[in-house]
């Protein structure tokens, strides 16, 4: 376990390159294999660093890796058409989980977990690991249609992503509505996640350090998720942490959405989801409730 992760970046079967933090684990990085560790997929707009507070805590327990998602981070950010369809994306997660050494062995298992867009790539990475992945933990996302989730098509939702302009005026106006989210919370782990997302300009501006090109084309693969067929084709153990909003009205749905994924595990002739309720809180439960974030992936490890 370290305190502060070493980065390292594997080349995937296009050619681009994927950056993952290797967090450690109760012995420190092995040489070899490591049995059952856990990969963490970030969501849309973020980079590994947001794991940060669970990732501490995981290390603890279990090999840890973070990984940049293409188009994010430190990782690759292709042009290509098709570059950031999840069949694609779920490859680079089992590139990532090869590279980092965590599928070293052939008794090798890993335990997907992901946040948001994140859990949407992990949960189509988990069907592609088959018997090679130990678990899936989907945080806050994962198990709905996007459409029906927000009441709104690909392109409103596009068009509703860009921050207010007095929020990236400069980068402390960024960081202080960053902190503004809950300043309970705020350390500083969340100080360098806030900081990884955004570059700032010459004029003192910051602007979103994912590519414009590669938000869209992620946020269109999201919109085209089915989250029937991508869970019902998960071997593994599959663990939804959901965040109450405060929305009665949408936390049904959302909830409803859940129960019908479940059920569309059951009838793939897999296991239900084990729902953890973690509670109203925001979306960002890595950086809210990382204890139960961290309890939630030890459960499959």
């Amino acid at each position: 376990m370290t305190d502060s992760p070493a980065g390292y970046v594997v080349t995937v079967g296009d050619g681009n390159r994927v950056h993952f933090q290797d967090w450690g684990g109760p012995e420190g990085p092995p040489g070899g294999g490591a049995g059952v560790g856990v990969l963490l997929v970030h969501g849309l707009s973020q980079t590994s660093w947001i794991w940060a507070p669970v990732a501490r805590r995981l290390a603890h327990e279990v090999r840890t890796v973070a990984m940049d998602l293409r188009g994010h981070g430190l990782s690759d950010a292709p042009t290509e058409d098709g570059s950031y369809d999840l069949e694609v994306l779920a490859g680079d997660v089992e590139a990532a989980a090869e590279g980092s050494g965590l599928l070293d062995g052939p008794a090798d298992r890993v335990v997907l977990a992901g946040h948001g867009f994140g859990a949407i790539v992990a949960a189509s990475a988990a069907a592609r690991l088959g018997v090679r992945c130990a678990g899936l933990v989907l945080v806050d996302g994962g198990w709905e249609r996007l459409e029906t989730a927000t009441g709104m098509d690909v392109d409103e939702f596009l068009r509703g992503m860009d921050e207010p302009p007095e929020v990236m005026a400069s980068m402390r106006a960024f960081l202080r509505d960053r902190r503004g989210f809950d300043p309970a919370t705020w350390d500083d782990d969340q100080d360098r996640a806030a900081r990884a997302t955004v570059v700032e300009t010459h004029a003192g501006r910051v602007v979103p350090a994912t590519r414009p090109h590669a938000l869209e084309a992620s946020v269109r693969a999201m919109f085209r998720y089915d989250k029937a067929v991508a869970l019902g084709a998960v071997a593994a153990a599959a663990v939804a942490v959901i965040a109450s909003t405060g929305d009665a009205d949408g936390d049904a749905v959302r909830r409803t959405a859940l129960a019908d994924a479940s059920s569309a595990r059951v009838s793939a002739g897999r296991a239900p989801i084990a729902v953890i309720d973690a509670g109203g809180y925001g979306h960002n439960l890595m950086r809210y409730r990382p204890d139960v974030v961290t309890a939630a992936i030890l459960s499959v490890s």
